[in-house]
């Protein structure tokens, strides 16, 4: 693990920001606890730092986006907590034009344009799964821009909560740094932030709502400046009723599971939701797939759980995507995580990425991961995944 190394690519594309006649910085964010977190961290210091910040809050780097973003010249572009498996396309669209600068924490691809950054601290020797968030890599960066910024730490801590377990790796050094600094009080494993007079975990789960339930109605907005100022009364107000009309929509799925159950390959349980989540962003097939794997009556432990949604075309305050499509979120049950990390099985990620090559956008991480693809592509991608599922078992890892 080289931090070293992360300071001094940092500390270089800092010194390309400075060399750039922008004064405005697009950040472009993920949707949920952690890219808010993260999304809070940039925008604070970018602000402090002089620039006006213009947020895009990203469910998935779509290629109709990203084009569009880079297609002009002399941009500052920032993604936090998104961005690099696909830094390679970023750097296509890129050429050179602007400065792009990755904090990410998901499995990253290499991109070859100079002007692109990828800060992931995967590239340093830590990892994405259990190391790092994409906010405390945001965090980490944000400190290389003016040491003050350590006051955001913890933000970085509420977003560290999406990985389970106790903080390890940079997550727990940034712990440390929050509650040496007072930002932070830790008691019998829980950890209060003092300056917005809440428990993190509380906190990231509210987060979670706003982003995912209320993508469409201004949450991810609302999100942010529930990070850096606390949580309103009318915020709360929002959240218990975004909560309730989620909970709504899992009770009833889950009793048509229960009644029908999973469709199911040898290797594949899966189901689709259709347009059971309209109106809501589609991070909720994600956290109901989450949700599932611990209904033990109900899944297999030896099988990759799958669930899509039909998404909406719209992305707020950019537009419109064309076609038809649907959103692809997998899970593991806790007994196939082992075998991910023995390696005797593929990786979430691993099997989501070649299951839709040629007509999917697929991200995430070891044990949790998900695609955009075409509507009509549904059922080829469970072919396809069950295919490469098979023969993984059988002709081993590669």
């Amino acid at each position: 693990m080289d931090y070293e190394e992360f300071k001094k690519r940092g500390s270089t594309a800092i010194s390309e920001m400075k060399r750039f006649s922008a004064k405005e910085v697009f950040l472009i964010h993920h949707d949920d606890a952690d890219g808010l977190c993260s999304a809070a961290i940039v925008k604070a210091a970018a602000e402090r730092k002089g620039y006006d910040v213009k947020t895009i809050c990203l469910e998935k780097a779509y290629p109709e986006v990203v084009k569009s973003i880079h297609k002009d010249k002399g941009k500052i572009i920032i993604y936090a907590d998104i961005g690099s498996a696909h830094a390679d396309f970023i750097s296509k669209c890129n050429r050179s034009r602007n400065l792009a600068i990755i904090l990410d924490h998901h499995n990253p691809r290499l991109g070859k344009d100079p002007k692109v950054y990828d800060l992931n601290l995967e590239y340093f020797g830590f990892r994405g799964e259990t190391d790092f968030s994409g906010s405390t890599c945001c965090y980490l960066f944000s400190t290389l821009l003016n040491e003050q910024n350590r006051d955001l730490s913890y933000l970085a801590v509420v977003g560290s909560c999406e990985i389970p377990g106790e903080l390890t790796g940079s997550n727990k050094l940034v712990l440390e740094d929050a509650s040496k600094n007072g930002l932070v009080q830790i008691e019998e494993k829980k950890i209060g932030i003092t300056k917005i007079g809440i428990e993190a975990r509380n906190l990231f789960s509210k987060l979670q709502i706003l982003g995912a339930v209320g993508y469409y109605e201004g949450g991810p907005e609302v999100a942010i400046k529930t990070c850096l100022e606390g949580v309103s009364r009318e915020t709360e107000q929002k959240i218990k009723e975004l909560e309730q009309r989620r909970k709504s929509v899992n009770n009833r799925l889950l009793a048509i599971l229960y009644r029908a159950r999973l469709k199911e390959t040898d290797h594949i349980q899966w189901f689709d939701a259709g347009d059971m989540y309209k109106g809501m962003g589609s991070k909720v097939i994600g956290q109901f797939c989450s949700l599932l794997s611990y209904q033990k009556r109900l899944i297999k432990p030896d099988k990759y759980i799958v669930g899509m949604m039909n998404l909406q075309n719209e992305i707020p305050d950019w537009g419109k995507l064309k076609g038809e499509l649907a959103k692809v979120s997998a899970r593991v049950p806790e007994e196939m995580k082992t075998l991910i990390d023995q390696r005797k099985t593929l990786s979430v990620v691993d099997l989501l990425v070649r299951s839709s090559e040629g007509f999917g956008i697929a991200d995430g991480h070891e044990y949790a991961a998900n695609v955009v693809l075409p509507r009509d592509r549904k059922i080829d991608f469970i072919k396809n995944a069950e295919l490469i599922s098979s023969s993984s078992v059988s002709g081993g890892l590669t």
